[in-house]
């Protein structure tokens, strides 16, 4: 396996870590006083896991595969202060998770330090943290209550939606304000023009090196395009990957069908997606989060 220097490094809220609908309770019904109370007097007892932790799990055992220390890396970002963080911490030991670099912001946003830490992606269950850190040019995602992932595989499962995740809302701007037919026709005649890269671009590239370091079919990492685009849109799709020379082992072009059922079959370990009532269907079978970026986020009241 090749030696690289890039670094495949993903910040992590500790809502999405753990489950930690129980303190969020304390905090929103009694306040911030009692949240601190209520942690402090449990920093030993470990939380559960919560929707994101399988993911981590199987992100932190690229570094045994790759025989590489540090070549994938998950920091935390979370809102507490150190003093109730500190259950966090303790949790994080008791679940063996290789997490050993933390900012804890006291309640300030936490994406200031993704730049500083280098981070390609942040998830989190607060939602104006991730549209903040989106709003900022950074790959973010607000990850939604979940049922278990079905993936019970050692392999790592992405999948992503198209526009406005991989690629820009350029064209997703011309379905919006001139329907079907007229993007359909856009696409058509700009198949040979590439798509500008939307903000899931330098995770998605990073994850392709990861994958180029495995050799033939052996990669931990499999990625999936689901999109609701269909022919003749597909191709415009198609060349811009070969374009960024990122190669997925999947690609599912539904034409507006339900994705879950397919995202079931896939047994994505996680699934992003721009629009939120996609995102709200998939979790109901697999992790999802939804990436509030782009022309169908914009002026919404749930941004």
């Amino acid at each position: 396996m090749s030696v690289t220097g890039s670094r495949l490094v993903v910040a992590i809220s500790s809502s999405a870590l753990f489950d930690l609908s129980e303190s969020d309770r304390v905090f929103r019904e009694e306040g911030l006083k009692s949240y601190a109370t209520y942690q402090i007097a449990r920093e030993n007892e470990p939380l559960a896991p919560g929707v994101a932790l399988p993911l981590v799990r199987k992100l932190l055992a690229l570094n045994e595969l790759l025989h590489q220390p540090g070549r994938v890396e998950v920091i935390l970002l979370s809102r507490n202060t150190a003093d109730t963080g500190l259950r966090v911490f303790n949790s994080i030991e008791h679940h063996n998770l290789s997490i050993t670099r933390a900012a804890f912001t006291g309640g300030a946003s936490p994406y200031r330090y993704m730049r500083p830490f280098r981070c390609q992606l942040f998830l989190s269950a607060n939602h104006a943290d991730v549209a903040e850190a989106l709003a900022n040019g950074m790959a973010a995602a607000s990850i939604l209550p979940a049922a278990a992932s079905p993936n019970r595989s050692s392999v790592l499962k992405f999948a992503f939606d198209g526009d406005a995740v991989i690629f820009s809302d350029e064209a997703e701007q011309v379905y919006q304000e001139e329907g079907l037919a007229v993007f359909a026709e856009n696409e058509r005649k700009s198949a040979d023009t590439p798509l500008s890269g939307g903000p899931f671009k330098p995770f998605l590239a990073e994850l392709h090196r990861i994958q180029s370091e495995f050799p033939g079919d052996e990669s931990p990492i499999r990625m999936a395009l689901v999109t609701a685009r269909s022919a003749p849109a597909h191709e415009r799709v198609i060349k811009t990957l070969r374009a960024w020379h990122i190669r997925l082992d999947e690609s599912l072009f539904l034409g507006g069908m339900n994705k879950a059922e397919f995202l079931a079959a896939y047994e994505a370990d996680i699934f992003f997606d721009d629009q939120a009532e996609h995102c709200r269907l998939a979790s109901e079978v697999v992790p999802s989060a939804h990436v509030p970026h782009g022309v169908k986020n914009r002026d919404s009241k749930n941004e």
